[in-house]
């Protein structure tokens, strides 16, 4: 199976280089300047368990495609979302299957509109890594999990076939018979990290450590649980136990990335990851919303950094 991994960055790279690593057929779809850096310093990733490097990976620049790849995987930030499409269309061809890792859903819309939306996929994954000034992929946590399926649901047998070459390289991997609940659960969780830790400017255990902090975080997972429900995912009730306690947990230093993002200028998905949540509520919650206020503070920060 021929698989075109787009982008060598944290997400990309990280699940590309376990695959290269595994022996699969992998290439890197990338840009003139990540190609320049692969060739001069070779993908490298650090991981907790040990560190993987290619000295030359294989890897492609969107003029240079030619024919159709079998598995296309898809791991950009959502505001490059539509440059990422244009740059792997070659690569499409009438069996292709698409695997988008973005998070919350409005990608799928997205990739529906240019493609086959029955060859898309449902998918999200969950890892903690970041590229270091030296172009590094540095793996934060031991923390690296995949999961994938049919948005209609179900096993077919060609989920199966990617499963037997996704499977057993080294990372968590999971074939979801209901993968936009798995979606959904993890969206409601992100929106809350994202807008929790970006509103208060902090991790977990100095939000919990302020007055009031806990019934922000309780507030804001709530209204984005809500939402899940108004659109008929509610998360299982095991699901919102371990939310829960991990936003009651106060040893956690876990941030959100796109707090990372912010602290450093840099651009981030307050629409993708929020604004879409909220246009996608049905039920308004009692008292001002929490999640109105935070998504208000991330667009403030887009305007702020765009005037500058």
């Amino acid at each position: 199976m021929r698989i075109l991994v787009v982008g060598a960055g944290a997400i990309g790279g990280y699940f590309g280089a376990r695959l290269l690593d595994a022996g699969r057929n992998v290439t890197f779809l990338v840009r003139e300047r990540r190609a320049e850096r692969l060739r001069q310093c070779g993908l490298k990733v650090k991981t907790p368990e040990g560190d993987l490097a290619f000295e030359c990976p294989p890897m492609v620049l969107a003029k240079d495609i030619e024919g159709p790849y079998d598995l296309v995987m898809l791991s950009c930030k959502a505001y490059d979302l539509q440059g990422a499409i244009d740059s792997f269309a070659p690569a499409v061809g009438p069996d292709t299957l698409i695997l988008p890792l973005l998070n919350g859903m409005a990608h799928l819309d997205a990739l529906d509109a240019r493609f086959n939306p029955a060859n898309v996929l449902g998918g999200q994954c969950s890892i903690a890594a970041t590229l270091n000034a030296e172009g590094e992929i540095v793996q934060m946590s031991s923390m690296h999990s995949l999961v994938f399926g049919e948005r209609a649901g179900g096993r077919s047998p060609r989920v199966e076939a990617v499963a037997g070459q996704l499977g057993d390289a080294g990372f968590d991997l999971t074939v979801s018979d209901d993968v936009l609940q798995s979606m959904w659960d993890k969206w409601v969780f992100l929106a809350t990290l994202a807008t929790g830790t970006c509103l208060m400017r902090a991790p977990i255990c100095d939000i919990l450590a302020a007055p009031g902090g806990e019934d922000v975080l309780r507030r804001l997972f709530t209204e984005c649980q809500g939402i899940a429900a108004d659109n008929d995912h509610p998360p299982a009730e095991a699901v919102l136990e371990r939310a829960r306690s991990f936003f009651a947990d106060r040893s956690s230093t876990m941030t959100a990335s796109m707090l990372r993002d912010l602290e450093n200028n840099a651009p981030i998905e307050a629409d993708h990851i929020v604004g879409d949540l909220i246009a996608r509520r049905r039920t308004k919650p009692e008292g001002a919303s929490m999640l109105e206020v935070a998504y208000a503070h991330l667009k403030a920060y887009e305007a702020r950094r765009a005037r500058a």
